[in-house]
């Protein structure tokens, strides 16, 4: 059985940058992803954009300073306005780090001894197979190893377990994006009074679109499914389909309203509807809406946020927004990364433990990067001082975190 450091579920933001982090400190890291590419949502759900990437204080950017912005920067490089290089972008983190990655390929059991995860096993293309780590981070975006191993969490929020909704991304090309936007508030009407007439079935409110992807094309995030459980297979699979519905819907709607769009095309849909929410560990410490509107400070902060509060409606339609101001920012403890059950382990990205209201700030893509980006510190941390996740030193890790430009 192979033997690593650190086991990393999930080959998302939060999961590259966790075990970018580690390897650059020394560790043997793996990183097991169930898709064909890193990148998580923004790979493989056609997430765009990534909200709050920079945020500035007192002259410092301070959120995701380091990992995610190296990741923006490498980007550049590429000189894609597609997104697709970003895939390349985390090949080339992952592999110059010397991390190990196994695509294609999912965990579906931990074998846990008193307070430790031992190993985990692994479905490949070529069967089962095991291995070991001294500890074990899950950035699979659902909780996927805090379930299987018997953690406390949370489905969706508090009063009836219903999550945010899933979105199906899609993109059209060959748009006239002057005249679009001249027709946007006309064919926005119209979509509303199509609802009101029960001729179009997405109950979200308003066509939502980006631009920025090249000539003639048009993102939209704009499909929505509600009152389906992300982690229930069959509901899921049902959300697929009924998501890819709405996005021919809308694609139909516009070629038949809009001249802008009487010669596209739809070009892509995402591979995997986009979560917004799903399991959340119930973790150390929970973060709560207070923390994230009052601002609030922690002896153990080790990630920043500057994206508000953000709540698609469980149930249907409607959006709730709490923006913050220039500057501001909020924190979010090493307790919400850390599991009451486990020694050795911690959560990255999405599923870190929050309130349904503070989960809608904190689960976009740059601060799940500086979330990662934490996790993977502390386990590099906790590996050299031969200790578990809970008893790490914390001023190491927030020293650590400072020095490398990824906290204040």
């Amino acid at each position: 059985m192979k033997k690593y450091d650190l086991v990393v579920v999930g080959g998302g933001i939060s999961g590259i940058a966790a075990a970018v982090s580690s390897a650059r400190e020394g560790l043997s890291v793996l990183v097991v992803e169930k898709f064909g590419s890193l990148g998580g949502a923004m790979s493989n759900s056609l997430v765009y954009p990534y909200s709050g990437a920079s945020m500035y204080s007192k002259n410092k950017r301070v959120i995701a300073d380091k990992i995610f912005h190296e990741m923006v920067d490498r980007k550049e490089k590429y000189n894609d306005t597609s997104w697709e290089a970003y895939k390349l972008v985390f090949d080339d983190m992952l592999m110059e780090s010397g991390v190990d990655v196994l695509f294609h390929s999912t965990v579906f059991e931990a074998i846990t001894e008193d307070r430790k995860i031992k190993s985990v096993k692994i479905a490949t293309k070529s069967g089962v197979i095991s291995v070991e780590a001294d500890y074990f981070i899950d950035a699979s975006g659902d909780g996927e190893l805090i379930y299987m191993t018997g953690c406390d969490y949370q489905l969706g929020r508090e009063s009836d377990g219903l999550s945010q909704p899933m979105t199906t991304c899609f993109r059209m090309s060959n748009v006239d994006i002057d005249l679009f936007l001249k027709e946007k508030d006309v064919l926005q009407e119209k979509y509303e009074n199509l609802q009101k007439e029960n001729k179009i079935i997405n109950p979200r409110e308003n066509i939502l679109f980006f631009l920025g992807f090249g000539a003639g094309i048009v993102h939209f995030n704009t499909t929505r499914i509600v009152k389906h459980n992300p982690v229930d297979p069959f509901e899921l699979s049902k959300a697929e389909i009924t998501a890819r519905k709405q996005v021919y819907e809308m694609a139909d709607f516009l070629k038949e309203n809009s001249d802008a769009f009487k010669n596209s095309t739809v070009v892509s849909i995402a591979s995997h509807i986009g979560v917004r929410e799903s399991r959340k560990l119930k973790g150390v410490y929970i973060l709560t809406e207070k923390d994230v509107t009052e601002f609030l400070d922690f002896e153990d902060t080790v990630a920043l946020g500057n994206y508000g509060i953000d709540i698609h409606n469980p149930s249907g339609t409607g959006t709730i927004q709490f923006h913050l101001n220039p500057g501001e920012f909020y924190r979010i403890p090493y307790r919400c990364l850390l599991p009451k059950e486990y020694d050795n382990m911690l959560v990255a990205g999405r599923c870190l433990s929050a309130t349904h209201v503070a989960h809608s700030a904190v689960r976009v893509m740059p601060i799940c990067a500086c979330v990662g980006e934490a996790a993977g510190t502390a386990i590099a941390v906790a590996q050299k001082a031969n200790t578990t996740t809970h008893d790490i030193d914390i001023k190491t890790l927030q020293n650590k975190l400072r020095e490398d430009g990824a906290l204040i």
